[in-house]
């Protein structure tokens, strides 16, 4: 699972039919200090996200598993961030 920015939407006039009903959105990746990281990718919305919410996405054959994992999904929002804390000091070697 990755952290990324919604930064658009993407409207198909034409599709495959078991995209039909599903938002697509336009993710930049970001970093753990909320830096771009990477080029954008196209995701489909399994929680509601919206423009300018940092999200959590899925991306390769796990990114169609809440849609039954039959859809043609190569990445998907699977949840909106609130909050992110990192605690410097967990792996930090005191010896």
């Amino acid at each position: 699972m990755d952290f990324g920015r919604v930064i658009g939407r993407v409207v198909l006039t034409r599709k495959d039919p078991k995209l039909e009903g599903l938002k697509l959105l336009v993710v930049q990746p970001i970093n753990e200090h909320y830096e771009d990281q990477g080029q954008p990718l196209i995701a489909v919305d399994s929680v509601g996200a919206g423009a300018s919410e940092t999200v959590c996405y899925t991306t390769s054959r796990d990114a169609s598993w809440p849609f039954g994992g039959e859809s043609p999904i190569d990445a998907c929002v699977t949840g909106i961030i609130d909050i992110t804390t990192i605690d410097k000091t967990i792996g930090v070697d005191e010896s």
